[in-house]
């Protein structure tokens, strides 16, 4: 049974390993830009993402007030921030559906454990041509962020000890084909690719102009900028090698060659049965750490993935959602824990944590577990 109540001995426990970051040989910051650089930190660090839900059951848990005194009590050595944002307020309807800052169109739906978005429609699936793309009137802009706003919550997370602060560019693929539908999209990546690629062209252009907002405002304070596009399901890619270098890398890496030009390093994302594009990724895209290491997807191979990459590139993520999180005992979890430190962390190169956002019906007890397992 998940606990759900405040547990003073689970906080003290947490408190008595991590409460006083000060006080350790290497800071977060210092923990995690050795690990990137592929050396061996004075212990791996470890990194946080959940659902909503998750996060309150665990504030609860531990009596905490706030979110950032929740990472602080779990030991998460990284942050994320984000500009304000200013822009016009998105478009809700009737039936309960809605537009996102980013243009696309949702709903919320519900079941016993959380709520969740789900795609309501794909606002530019009619579109015939690219001019019509190109004059949307929903594409949000840059100055819909008020940019001004990240270097005060820069500087407040980092007041007392200096964590390793990243910022989240986006997706383009992704973001894109919720405009359109996956399936149409796909199918017209090989019949009419002009109409795919104005919209993966007009986010393309949307994230490089926040990066150069971002850092006229925050340079030097950005460590780590996070894209992502899940090219990749359960067993195998969504397309073939070739269709992504035509289509997709192009454009990430136009984005990351601006990335770059800052001195930044990247953290990549993608779900699924990545492998066959972990060395592109790598050589041609420069990524500098691989996300998330989906454990049960297909020739994700811990010990094969480590020995092949583990000298040019870092990894994040790692830990099984699918079974060993959810549906596994606190020893399966710490189990894990020391096996993906054993094998990933061999002298550096390893962010630990879970390989997507802890979902609400998981266990408070395997969390906790995950987060009091040894570190070294």
């Amino acid at each position: 049974m998940s606990i759900s109540f405040f547990n003073p001995e689970c906080r003290q426990r947490l408190e008595s390993l991590y409460g006083h970051p000060e006080n350790d040989r290497m800071s977060p910051f210092e923990r995690v830009e050795t690990t990137i650089h592929l050396r061996q930190p004075d212990r791996v660090p470890f990194d946080f993402w959940a659902v909503p839900e998750m996060i309150l059951s665990l504030k609860t848990l531990l009596n905490a007030q706030t979110d950032e005194e929740l990472l602080q009590l779990l030991g998460i050595d990284c942050r994320i921030v984000a500009p304000d944002y200013i822009g016009p307020l998105p478009e809700r309807f009737s039936d309960n559906t809605f537009y996102t800052e980013w243009g696309s169109h949702r709903r919320l739906f519900s079941n016993e454990f959380s709520t969740y978005e789900e795609y309501a429609s794909f606002p530019l699936a009619n579109a015939t041509f690219v001019s019509e793309i190109q004059t949307w009137n929903k594409w949000p802009k840059t100055e819909y962020w008020d940019w001004k706003t990240i270097v005060p919550k820069i500087k407040k997370v980092n007041q007392n000890v200096h964590y390793h602060i990243r910022y989240d560019v986006g997706g383009i693929f992704e973001s894109a084909w919720a405009l359109y539908g996956l399936e149409k999209f796909l199918i017209d990546l090989t019949e009419r690719p002009e109409i795919p690629c104005a919209i993966m062209d007009c986010y393309t252009d949307l994230m490089i102009a926040n990066v150069h907002n971002l850092m006229k405002e925050a340079r030097g304070l950005i460590d780590i900028v996070y894209t992502y596009d899940d090219i990749a399901t359960q067993n195998s890619l969504l397309m073939s090698p070739k269709m992504w270098r035509e289509y997709i890398f192009p454009r990430h890496q136009r984005l990351n060659q601006v990335i770059k030009s800052y001195g930044l390093k990247i953290l990549y994302h993608s779900c699924g049965a990545i492998y066959p594009l972990i060395r592109p990724l790598v050589e041609d895209l420069g990524i500098d750490v691989l996300n998330p290491l989906q454990p049960r997807a297909a020739m994700m191979d811990m010990q094969k993935i480590k020995d092949e990459f583990g000298q040019k590139i870092a990894f994040h993520g790692g830990i099984d959602l699918q079974q060993t999180m959810s549906h596994g005992t606190v020893d399966d979890v710490q189990s894990e824990v020391a096996s993906r430190i054993s094998i990933l962390g061999k002298d550096g190169g390893y962010i630990c944590t879970t390989a997507h956002y802890i979902q609400a019906d998981t266990p408070l007890e395997n969390v906790i577990a995950l987060y009091t397992s040894p570190r070294n």
